[in-house]
């Protein structure tokens, strides 16, 4: 598929790696002559300078042979002059914008056909309500959902007081009581996928799939107390602040914003009605320690820094915070960061372009596509949502009859509202939805992919 990518920054730099990776027919537009020499060098993808909205660079790019044009540009109205302009020169292409503004929030829903609009996507805010997410259900370091909100894989570090060290995985029911499947394991960095015989230790990110229902009763038999998150120190006032603090007000959730510069600090006053919003520097020990750093029941570091972001969560967990959430822009150093007591780590980048790929790959597929895509273990694996249809293969069979994909494995079986964690002689029929977990080096784009 030929795709354009229009700004070649952080977030056009990431799409071009997954991207390319699946190969897709990449051309970059940027104005920077230096960060498109380096993607180049890298990949293999074509390149053109110059101001991504103008009909000669567009045309130079090959717009009117495209099939999709995404505009990551720095600037919104840059992103929508671009997709508008792509559009009257080639009407069949699909366009997805980057719109960070808030105030264009309303415009962009209601105006999205005049500007031409496939989609639009918005990093901080899909960071935001990741993050409110993980306050709202305490315990976890990550949660993705499928089966529309029923099923979820998510991530638990094991530290010296688990009851999982030390035990093999075909050993974990009598500890759990609870019939769960730990389809990933990230050790000193690297994902694995465990078989029973697999013991787990000290210091491993374990992947687990259940039933929503069922992790209540997960964390009650591990003995991790979690209790309802009341107060919230969030350190940074840029955009995803005032969208997670926002989400936050309207739960009930009290917020405390700190935020260096003076007129930022009025403007969220402003827009932020029921927080207390506290200029300051979000790094002083004295600051934090006056605003009850130690009380409080989570905090969120957010500032446009990430060692910043990573020097104030490693404190707030020797206070002894309850939860921690880190929002990082770079995550190239994942070896680096899985050793650190990070609590959950989010990334708008990262969120953004999974929602991209995924858009991707059901164009590729219009039938068949993904319902669910979410990368786990730093990137290393993914796991995928797929309905069984009427051209799914082995309808009926048991699974321990299957010849699968070396790395891949079925995690859950849906089946109408019952949802059932699989064993060698259970079945998927036609309606059923499956969730697969696979190690990302194979490219699964529907669900016959996955069988030898």
């Amino acid at each position: 598929m030929k795709i354009i990518i229009a700004g070649d920054g952080k977030m056009g730099a990431t799409l071009t790696r997954q991207l390319s990776a699946e190969g897709d027919d990449l051309t970059l537009i940027d104005s920077n002559p230096n960060a498109l020499e380096l993607s180049e060098e890298r990949y293999d993808v074509m390149v053109v300078q110059g101001n991504c909205a103008s009909m000669d660079v567009l045309k130079q790019a090959g717009v009117k042979e495209a099939d999709l044009l995404i505009a990551m540009a720095g600037a919104d109205e840059i992103n929508l002059l671009c997709c508008m302009t792509a559009h009257g020169m080639n009407p069949k292409i699909h366009t997805i914008a980057r719109v960070r503004n808030p105030e264009y929030t309303e415009q962009i829903y209601a105006m999205r056909g005049m500007f031409a609009l496939s989609m639009a996507v918005n990093p901080e805010k899909q960071a935001a309500a990741e993050a409110a997410r993980l306050l709202r259900y305490p315990g976890f370091l990550k949660r993705d959902t499928f089966a529309r909100g029923r099923v979820e894989i998510v991530e638990l570090r094991l530290d010296e007081k688990s009851k999982l060290c030390n035990v093999a995985l075909n050993d974990m029911n009598s500890i759990v009581k609870c019939k769960i499947l730990v389809c990933a394991v990230l050790r000193k960095g690297t994902a694995v996928a465990p078989d029973g015989n697999f013991v787990l230790r000290e210091g491993d990110r374990i992947f687990v799939t259940a039933p929503a229902d069922t992790l209540t009763l997960l964390l009650k038999n591990l003995g991790i107390i979690t209790h309802k998150v009341k107060r919230v120190i969030l350190c940074g006032g840029g955009r995803v602040s005032y969208y997670l603090a926002k989400l936050l007000l309207n739960s009930g959730i009290g917020v405390q914003l700190i935020e260096r510069d003076q007129s930022r600090c009025e403007n969220l006053a402003a827009m932020l009605p029921g927080a207390c919003i506290i200029q300051g520097d979000a790094s002083s020990q004295f600051l934090l320690e006056s605003e009850g750093i130690a009380d409080c029941d989570a905090l969120v570091t957010m500032t446009g820094l990430d060692e910043l972001n990573m020097v104030i969560s490693l404190y707030g967990t020797s206070c002894g915070v309850p939860q921690v959430i880190t929002k990082l822009g770079r995550m190239d150093n994942t070896n680096i960061l899985g050793n650190l007591a990070l609590g959950s780590v989010i990334s708008p980048k990262v969120l953004c372009c999974n929602t991209i790929v995924r858009y991707v790959r059901a164009m590729k597929n219009q039938t068949g596509a993904a319902l669910t895509v979410h990368t786990i273990a730093d990137g290393q694996m993914e796991a995928m949502e797929f309905t069984v249809d009427e051209n799914t293969r082995h309808c009926g069979e048991p699974l321990k009859n299957l010849k699968l994909k070396k790395g891949v494995l079925v995690v859950c079986i849906t089946k109408g509202s019952r949802q059932e964690i699989p064993g060698g002689d259970s079945f998927f029929e036609r309606g059923d939805n499956l969730i697969i977990v696979t190690d990302g080096e194979r490219g699964i784009y529907q669900l016959n992919d996955i069988f030898e």
